[in-house]
């Protein structure tokens, strides 16, 4: 995995904006104005922050040696995730966890009006 990659598949998701709202090198993708994935372009090791639910979050780290507590984040609702040798299926996966976390989270209404 690695940045492009990850850049393109969130932008497939619908109802999906990329931005720069803290700074010049966080790259902050969201859906209806909620964030669910950001990566530091200058951060090494390269590594996205995905939001995750708590239990799955605690499973993860203890399976895989890449993921850990959300950098910067709340360390119970996020996770990052190092790009390094994960297989991509298994990355997306954690996407689109993060993408349907916050989807879920917006107002019934929303989600219709968005066709969500």
């Amino acid at each position: 995995m690695n940045v492009e990659r990850l850049r393109d598949y969130c932008l497939s998701k619908p109802h999906v904006t990329e931005g720069f709202p803290f700074d010049e090198v966080t790259l902050v993708f969201k859906v209806a104005g909620k964030m669910f994935a950001l990566t530091g372009l200058e951060r090494l090791p390269a590594s996205v922050n995905l939001k995750c639910n708590p239990e799955k979050s605690l499973d993860l780290q203890e399976s895989y040696e890449q993921i850990k507590p959300g950098y910067h984040m709340n360390k119970k609702h996020w996770i990052t995730v190092e790009y390094s040798d994960l297989q991509d299926s298994f990355f997306y996966e954690l996407v689109d966890h993060s993408y349907a976390l916050v989807v879920k989270s917006l107002t019934k209404k929303l989600r219709n009006e968005l066709n969500l």
